[in-house]
């Protein structure tokens, strides 16, 4: 099951990103006292108490004039209701409420998507716990008084979140449909591809990009077999800030890749990889998902004999973290290799859900160190005693050692090198979890 997806939505400059960061760990999100300066990574992954979820910043705002704030506010409060299991709606005590809080705020409540209401900079209880009291007139539900900076009241805030998550019911794990992720930046050709694959319009499709506005699921039959494909979106181009629509762009890439198997990651082939490309690859990479890229519009290039080989080539050098991923070639016009594409999902799938034997894994571990010494620092060298392999969705491994400081990225990677040359693995991402194996040194 996926992760819950939880969104912050606020005004300019009510401590968004501030809140971000103090519940993510970590300063992700750029944090000034200016409206809309959230460039960096809008989402992460949080766990409180024995619940995991998915956190998004829609920050970003920035008003060029009093006439488009609360178009855009309205904008972000939409991406939060269409994409959010449970939204956080921060207000700022020291403005006090103000006629814009209100309008979010009946957007908010008319969703009827679960909304807790945190109201921020309240660094002293005491001093301005009755300030909290006006924003009771907002309707949407008891106010949570918090400082983000001092990180005061985050865990009761946290309470109140995951009270509304959904339950992980049986009914849910039981549809072991393969979800299949159409990921890339607007225009590429998602929805084209999935119209060809499923043979009927289903999709709107039109060179206006982001004419796509929600994730669409749609359920596709091939050879026996059922497959639910996920159209992500661009976005109504409302408004020209580029930044916006990509964080909106990266928003919805990041909830339909945490419900998904697979990815497939469509490029331009007249473009190539772009950055935003290798910000989405990313996502999946992350999150260690199946990932196939679809290379479309192929037959729109001049090809010689060697294209294909140098445009492979292209993708694995700017994508050199994810050399596991599958390069397909496709147009979905002609519909040129677009049947590949089940074998290449069906593949990913089943190696996504390989499992090795724990005798076999430490044969190769063994045979590995022998080839290859471990390495040392200051006269101790690394030990490994054991390898197992402790989960699947992406395929994981648990490596038991004397010493985990001692036990090198390139040594991980080299000991993955040789489980791929021993099973493959094409299409997934292999995770190695290093424990210390206690009183052995």
């Amino acid at each position: 099951m996926s992760k819950p997806i939880v969104a912050i939505v606020g005004r300019p400059n009510v401590g968004k990103s501030t809140l971000f960061n103090a519940l993510a760990g970590e300063n992700i999100s750029i944090v000034k006292d200016t409206p809309g300066v959230t460039r960096d990574r809008i989402y992460a992954d949080v766990t409180w108490l024995d619940h995991a979820f998915t956190l998004i910043d829609t920050g970003g705002i920035e008003p060029d004039s009093s006439d488009i704030i609360l178009s855009q506010m309205r904008e972000q409060a939409q991406i939060a209701i269409d994409t959010a299991d449970v939204i956080i709606f921060l207000a700022d005590v020291r403005q006090g409420l103000v006629d814009a809080d209100s309008k979010v705020a009946d957007m908010l409540r008319r969703s009827r998507k679960p909304v807790v209401l945190a109201i921020n900079k309240v660094d002293s209880f005491q001093k301005f716990m009755a300030d909290t009291y006006e924003f009771y007139n907002l309707g949407i539900g008891d106010p949570v008084p918090i400082s983000a900076a001092s990180r005061l009241g985050i865990g009761d805030l946290l309470d109140e979140v995951v009270k509304h998550f959904p339950e992980q019911t049986g009914e849910v794990e039981e549809d072991d449909r393969p979800r299949i992720a159409i990921v890339g930046k607007p225009n590429v050709g998602k929805s084209s591809i999935i119209n060809k694959l499923i043979g009927e319009n289903r999709v709107i499709v039109s060179n206006i990009a982001g004419t796509t506005r929600d994730a669409i699921d749609t359920e596709v039959r091939r050879n026996g077999k059922d497959y639910i494909f996920i159209d992500t979106a661009g976005l109504r181009r409302k408004n020209k800030i580029k930044e916006e629509l990509e964080r909106y762009s990266i928003i919805r890439t990041v909830t339909a890749v945490e419900r998904a198997d697979v990815v497939i990651l469509v490029i331009d082939a007249k473009e190539g990889v772009t950055e935003q490309d290798a910000k989405i690859a990313g996502i999946a990479h992350e999150r260690g998902k199946g990932i196939i890229i679809a290379v479309n519009k192929w037959d729109a290039i001049e090809k010689n004999d060697k294209t294909v080989y140098e445009y492979t080539n292209k993708i694995r050098n700017i994508l050199s973290y994810m050399p596991y991923a599958e390069i397909t070639f496709i147009s979905a016009v002609t519909g040129q290799r677009l049947p590949k594409l089940f074998e290449l999902i069906d593949m990913v799938i089943q190696n996504q859900n390989l499992r090795v034997a724990t005798g076999v894994l430490n044969e190769i571990m063994t045979e590995a160190v022998a080839l290859q010494q471990p390495p040392s620092d200051k006269g101790k060298r690394l030990k490994l005693f054991y390898i197992t392999q402790v989960a699947v969705k992406p395929p994981t491994f648990v490596i038991f050692v004397n010493d985990k400081e001692l036990m090198h990225f390139s040594y991980t990677r080299y000991l993955e090198n040789k489980i791929r040359d021993a099973f493959g693995f094409k299409g997934t991402a292999l995770r190695f979890l290093i424990r210390e194996r206690k009183g052995e040194q």
